[in-house]
């Protein structure tokens, strides 16, 4: 359904209560894109009464025959608590992969246009195996290594090449093929869901690109990938030096920075656009979003959680969808 998406209500013991809660009281400014809750019915009730919002919620098992723009709806998950913001770790890790798993499963049906998660302790819900959704989804549809994580702003988005590793592992994972192929999936999707060829900037890894040295990772990967990349139509331009990259003249410039690592490209970005921004993964056989912040586990209660990037998330289907 190209107007309905769901909103997975993510990690328990967190600020997510509090930023769905006030997207509901805002409900009305979103006349364009109805959606729904995927969580636990009891729990988030118990939040919501324990930061008094008086919000009125319907309990559903499935999503046909419902008025989504006139009742906020959850659809139920089961999960076993004592303390709405204290859910064990063994409880809720299940609750979590099931409340995806039904997403997963509604996108892929297409019965609804895609889906919003909030927030995870991403250690608690994984532990080892992977680091964070992105991932975690693109092995699940058997596309790791071709997806792209987008942290989408209109006047300017970034996506890291290389994700959730340890800094001295970045240059390993850094490969030709890898630059080419998240480039295509970021240049794809901008093509298909906005109608333009983005142009995209590329940085270098090291400090001044190590003066383009035979030896660096700009001379023997970075530049190739560039070159295949304009062979193959793509406005890609670089490798630009990190340190100039988020300057005003670059910021008008690029539709898209792409980084070699996470931080590189998110600390720049949230220094200029806070929470002005979602994550969006493509690649995927369906829309996944999320707001790109963290849990918020010291503010929990406090009414100090801002749902800006939420509402961004819900704005967002509104433009893709037309």
């Amino acid at each position: 359904m190209k107007n309905l998406i769901c909103i997975i209500s993510g990690e328990p013991n967190s600020i997510n209560s509090e930023i769905i809660g006030k997207v509901l009281k805002m409900k009305k400014k979103f006349n364009r894109q109805n959606f729904f809750i995927i969580g636990n019915y009891k729990l988030i009730k118990k939040q919501f009464e324990q930061l008094k919002y008086n919000i009125k919620l319907k309990k559903i098992t499935k999503i046909e025959n419902n008025n989504f723009a006139k009742n906020n709806f959850v659809l139920d998950v089961p999960l076993v608590f004592k303390n709405p913001f204290k859910v064990l770790i063994k409880n809720k890790r299940s609750y979590i992969m099931n409340c995806f798993k039904i997403a997963i499963d509604l996108a892929k049906k297409k019965k609804v246009a895609g889906f919003i998660n909030c927030p995870i302790n991403k250690f608690e819900t994984f532990g080892l195996r992977t680091m964070g959704i992105t991932e975690f989804l693109a092995k699940k549809e058997k596309v790791l290594g071709k997806e792209a994580m987008l942290i989408y702003n209109k006047s300017l988005s970034v996506s890291p090449i290389t994700t959730h590793i340890k800094i001295k592992n970045v240059s390993k994972k850094i490969t030709k093929k890898i630059i080419i192929d998240k480039s295509l999936t970021i240049n794809n999707f901008y093509k298909k869901r906005f109608n333009i060829k983005p142009k995209i900037g590329i940085l270098g890894l090291n400090p001044h690109n190590f003066e383009f040295r035979k030896e660096s990772e700009e001379s023997k990967t970075i530049i190739p990938a560039i070159k295949t990349l304009k062979k193959n139509k793509v406005f890609v331009y670089g490798p630009i030096s990190g340190d100039t990259a988020f300057n005003n003249q670059s910021k008008k410039k690029y539709d898209v920075i792409i980084g070699m690592y996470h931080d590189q490209v998110l600390s720049p970005f949230k220094a200029l656009y806070n929470f002005d921004a979602i994550n969006v993964t493509l690649g995927l056989p369906y829309i996944r979003v999320s707001p790109d912040h963290g849990t918020g586990e010291g503010i929990i209660k406090k009414n100090l959680a801002n749902p800006k990037s939420l509402v961004e998330c819900i704005k967002f289907f509104s433009k893709i969808n037309g």
